[in-house]
């Protein structure tokens, strides 16, 4: 058996899990993040083919292994913006392989508000990522938020108020034209005109419809649900600051068990005890992670312009001052596994259940999200460091895309 070792400046280190390869087969072992216990994870083309415990005491370094986290909302990273018209396939290569440093080993780019024109432009530079080969395997489709959302004030959040309008399918399937098909998430309000037919051509077509930055009545709600939307976006953003205590969207979309809800874990989007109270109602199963990170994620603090916005990067999250709200985070999705671990004391487990396997099985992805014979080789391998998860490794479809060189 062929072995092969890393090296970082002339050094071998064995702090990383020993990637074996005889002719196309490759194992990875680590700790289970479901159990803790030693496996081993064997790999053919791509695919997990084996899954072996091991005895304990086993050499083996003590590092967590885990599914590669899925993120459906990314609206950036490292100072690439996935709403510039500018964008390139470039661009989108350095925000992938950022990505990948995170853990996150697929992710949904996600486009905000804007004219026809722009959005248009923006889903075809987007579409020449689906089939890139380096990092198309990472980007399973886009995630349209807005324009069809609820055009008043705090409940559109950051989003421009010029540019927001009523859903028309006519205009959407110019949209899925230009992405190549690749729109797979959209976010929208229920109670604007036209939005319930909206919904059900959008579930008759596989789309997934997602509500926010909506004001939508308990009735409302329920009638977008059998409709066909399953999904509430950053459930607890994208509304007023002051809202009715009895009369809100939000409690409508707690009750509702056919709903499951995406969260921003960052501690600033939701505070502690929020998180608590919505991880209660939805349970593990119904609640996913999100990051909702900006371009900004990773930059100096500071006052940027971001087209028609001027929006303020503090060390913690970004904010749009000209509306007092927030418009989009600071941090990765790992910093919110980290979060719900200690906000909430699930278990780490839980924790990547609500940051991959949720994910993927809420947009139909059936071949990530979990370590699971026949399931794709996206893994991450991972310690935890003051209650942080460190990335090690990241595995897409087998081949190591990141390796830690500290």
């Amino acid at each position: 058996m062929k072995t092969l070792i890393i090296f970082y400046s002339s050094l071998i280190l064995f702090c990383f899990p020993v990637l074996g390869i005889e002719k196309d087969t490759a194992t990875v072992k680590g700790l289970f993040y479901l159990d803790g216990e030693q496996i081993s994870i064997g790999i053919l083309d791509g695919k997990i083919v084996k899954i072996d415990r091991l005895s304990q005491g086993a050499d083996i370094p003590k590092v967590y292994v885990a599914p590669g986290l899925i993120d459906l909302q990314v609206n950036g990273f490292m100072g690439i913006d996935f709403s510039d018209q500018n964008l390139s396939i470039e661009g989108m290569r350095e925000a992938t392989k950022a990505l990948w440093k995170v853990g996150v080993t697929s992710f949904l780019p996600t486009v905000i508000t804007n004219d026809q024109k722009s959005l248009i432009r923006i889903f075809t530079i987007l579409a020449v990522a689906l089939n890139d080969e380096e990092i198309g395997i990472s980007i399973p489709g886009f995630h349209l938020e807005g324009p069809y959302i609820s055009p008043i004030q705090g409940f559109r959040g950051a989003h421009l108020q010029k540019y927001i309008r009523p859903p028309d399918w006519d205009e959407f399937l110019e949209l899925q034209k230009a992405a190549h098909n690749g729109i797979r998430l959209i976010t929208l309000a229920p109670e604007v005109k036209g939005a319930i037919s909206f919904i059900r051509k959008c579930s008759e077509t596989g789309v997934i419809v997602s509500l926010g930055h909506h004001n939508g009545s308990a009735e409302i709600i329920k009638e977008a649900v059998d409709a066909g939307a399953s999904m509430s976006t950053h459930l607890g953003n994208g509304c007023a600051n002051m809202i009715d205590r009895h009369h809100n969207p939000f409690w409508p979309q707690l009750a509702d068990d056919r709903i499951t809800a995406t969260i921003i874990a960052d501690g600033f989007h939701l505070n502690k005890a929020e998180i608590q109270c919505f991880y209660k109602m939805k349970g593990v199963e119904r609640t996913v992670l999100v990051s909702d990170a900006l371009d900004l994620a990773g930059l100096p603090p500071g006052e940027y312009a971001r087209g028609e916005r001027i929006v303020v990067l503090t060390p913690d999250v970004v904010k749009y001052p000209a509306e007092n709200v927030l418009a989009g985070a600071a941090c990765p999705i790992s910093t919110g596994v980290s979060n719900i671990m200690k906000f909430t004391h699930c278990s780490l487990g839980d924790a990547i259940q609500m940051a991959s396997t949720n994910a993927a099985r809420s947009i139909g992805l059936h071949d990530i999200g979990e370590i699971r014979q026949g399931k794709r080789a996206d893994l991450i391998l991972f310690t935890i460091e003051d209650g942080r998860m460190v990335i090690q490794q990241t595995f897409v479809a087998g081949k190591a895309v990141y390796t830690n060189n500290q």
